[in-house]
């Protein structure tokens, strides 16, 4: 396992003298490496003690779970993917069988049942058997083998297999000593798949792309290092090979560490701060204590600050400033005790806040959804359960210069009127979506100019066809289309010239977009978007300078609407969704005409997100001649019904 040219990075830096030699003498003893009792404690495990809303609720779907055959994942459904780019069904199969695995494994722990001891015992044997743990989305077999169906004798290491070795090492962790006694050869069966599934090709394969050995670091390279770091500290009985590979893991935590942005920025956005930059303040705090606090803190000035990122990107309520592949309103179950751990850690009050925020004495504490390890942690974590519910600071101005991300609202702590959020950047970020310049405007907290977030992955997802994807295009986001042509993806489509504005009476960003736009007659396309404090009210302005040409394409500039519409001449009148309230769109010049383009949507995820509809505004802004102004006005209006039969002139497309 060597690490030739090892990476120095703000780990390194913190802990000289980092390496196999020291691991070897700090580390933890296996059945002491994980930052929770087992099930043998009883004053921590036993039925009377776990929080109750967790427990009812997990027993109530375990119990569900017993009288059903388990997830079967057959051939076909792994096929899917390279046949047709279906890669959803087996992965929710997958998710399914991982979920009751882990409400087994508390339900034992609180019990020592046997019938619940035998539920996990079927469960780990069936991932024991399970012919890949890698999603068929990340499988090389293809390419590699020319296969279609996993080949079982070149294991790849990947976010699900990484999942599923962690889940192992929990279990094990957790009802190793019920499990010895009600199961005997079970463990050893669990170190057996994990060594040769997930452990020896991480030491053996050092060309994962998710390593960031090219400079390309990524959510994954936290993620898959996290999981990996809790197998070996479980699993792994060979004293020095366990430390060599905790070395490597903090090796490939240090590269990621070193690649975040001082401002504490996600490209990825918000939905992916919690399978990047979270899982990475998770692995520390697990290396704190097997460690014994040796290798403790929360190096680097990057981590400490992208603990901000969550609060910093709410919009209110459950929603969220959504760019990339992120969606707006996202799943409430995130592991908000982890993200409590690590403001504790670094003193974010304000992160401290938004955590609390979230925990309602009368609601769980943890959920499987995120995994069994996270749910463990919540469910042992006295401190979280017993915390205080907060209120979300909403800050008043958010402008992360590494993203070229500005968030603005009136006041601090409040979502009421409107919020702007406009960003700059590039389209060559990771799950990138072209969409420089791109405005969203929420009304008391809920979107109402919105980015429209993704679909469900399919093959097409990530592949040479991504933005053949409508809601990866521009033309689908809230920038101009211009002389007919929409902006382009790759690192070199870029803003230019960008300037932040932050003061009592104003929040705006000004930028010029043209180059993020293959045409070579553009001279320029400034672009200021300004939130007024003292009015309440958005004026987004748009300037450009392109030279001549006889093309008779049109340009326009687009507005991604959520809500009911009703246009007239140099306005629209939007009713905002979940009851927000109500806008009012002006333009100048007023003469510009606007159309409505309904966009029908059938995916689930953009359904539970948005309904069955979005609507395109298109305004004609005329930009055939060489220079001109466009200002969009964006008021917040007395309630008025607007019902979708209302809308003249809507298209379906």
């Amino acid at each position: 396992m060597p690490t030739n040219d090892r990476f120095t990075g703000p780990l390194a830096a913190a802990w000289p003298g980092v390496g196999a030699a020291l691991l070897a003498q700090v580390l933890e003893p296996a059945e002491r490496s994980l930052p929770v009792p087992p099930a043998e404690e009883r004053a921590v495990w036993a039925e009377s003690h776990v929080d109750v809303p967790t427990l009812r609720r997990l027993r109530a779907h375990a119990e569900e779970d017993l009288g059903r055959p388990w997830p079967s994942l057959l051939a076909r459904h792994y096929a899917r993917y390279f046949r047709d780019g279906d890669r959803d069904t087996y992965e929710q199969l997958v998710f399914a069988r991982q979920r009751r695995l882990s409400r087994a494994s508390v339900l034992a722990a609180a019990t020592l049942a046997p019938h619940w001891l035998d539920e996990v015992v079927d469960g780990v044997v069936l991932l024991c058997e399970q012919s890949s743990w890698c999603w068929p989305a990340h499988d090389d077999t293809r390419t590699r083998h020319d296969a279609v169906l996993p080949t079982v004798t070149d294991p790849v290491l990947d976010l699900g297999a990484g999942e599923v070795a962690a889940q192992l090492a929990w279990i094990d962790h957790l009802l190793g000593g019920p499990l010895d006694k009600h199961t005997p050869g079970l463990r050893p069966r669990i170190r057996h798949e994990v060594d040769r599934r997930v452990l020896t090709p991480f030491t053996r394969r050092r060309d994962w792309h998710w390593l960031g050995l090219d400079g390309d670091v990524h959510n994954w390279s936290a993620w898959i290092h996290a999981n990996v770091l809790v197998a070996a500290l479980r699993l792994v009985d060979d004293p020095p090979r366990r430390a060599a590979i905790v070395d490597l893991v903090i090796e490939g935590l240090d590269r990621y560490v070193a690649s975040l942005p001082v401002d504490g920025a996600v490209d990825e956005g918000y939905g992916y701060w919690w399978q990047g930059a979270c899982r990475a303040l998770e692995a520390l705090d697990i290396l704190a204590h097997a460690t014994g606090g040796r290798l403790d803190g929360v190096p680097g000035e990057a981590l400490r600050h992208t603990v901000a990122f969550p609060h910093r990107m709410h919009l209110g309520g459950a929603w969220y400033l959504n760019h990339a592949d992120g969606v707006a309103r996202p799943p409430a179950s995130q592991p908000w005790d982890a993200l409590y751990r690590a403001a504790r850690r670094v003193g974010d009050r304000d992160a401290l806040a938004h955590a609390t925020a979230h925990r309602d004495r009368d609601a769980p504490v943890g959920d499987e959804d995120q995994g069994l390890g996270r749910l463990l942690r919540a469910l042992s974590h006295q401190e979280w359960i017993n915390a205080s519910p907060g209120t979300p600071p909403l800050p008043r101005d958010v402008w992360l210069p590494s993203v070229q991300v500005l968030l603005a609202r009136r006041r601090r702590g409040s979502p009421a009127g409107l919020t702007l959020a406009i960003k700059g950047g590039h389209n060559g970020e990771h799950h990138n979506h072209n969409d420089v310049g791109a405005i969203v405007v929420a009304l008391n907290g809920v979107p109402v100019l919105v980015d429209a977030g993704r679909p469900t992955y399919t093959a097409q997802t990530f592949g040479p066809d991504r933005y053949d994807i409508w809601t990866m295009q521009s033309a689908w986001h809230n920038v101009p289309h211009i002389r007919g042509t929409a902006q382009a993806p790759g690192h070199a489509y870029r803003a230019r010239d960008v300037a932040a504005l932050i003061d009592e009476t104003r929040a705006e960003l000004s930028l010029d977009i043209a180059a993020a736009y293959p045409r070579t007659d553009l001279r320029h396309w400034r672009r200021n978007a300004r939130l007024e404090r003292d009015s309440g009210r958005i004026v987004v302005t748009d300037a450009w300078d392109l030279a001549p040409t006889d093309s008779a394409a049109p340009t326009r500039v687009h507005l991604l609407v959520a809500g009911d519409v009703r246009l007239s001449a140099g306005r629209a009148e939007i009713s905002a969704p979940h009851g927000a309230g109500h806008l009012t769109l002006t333009w100048r010049p007023a003469s510009a005409p606007g159309t409505a383009t309904t966009r029908p949507l059938d995916d689930p995820m953009l359904v539970s997100v948005w309904g069955p509809t979005l609507t395109r505004l298109e305004i004609d802004v005329g930009a055939a001649t060489a220079t001109g102004t466009f200002i969009l006005t964006v008021e917040e209006s007395p309630t008025r019904e607007v019902s979708s039969s209302e809308v003249p002139d809507a298209q379906e497309r």
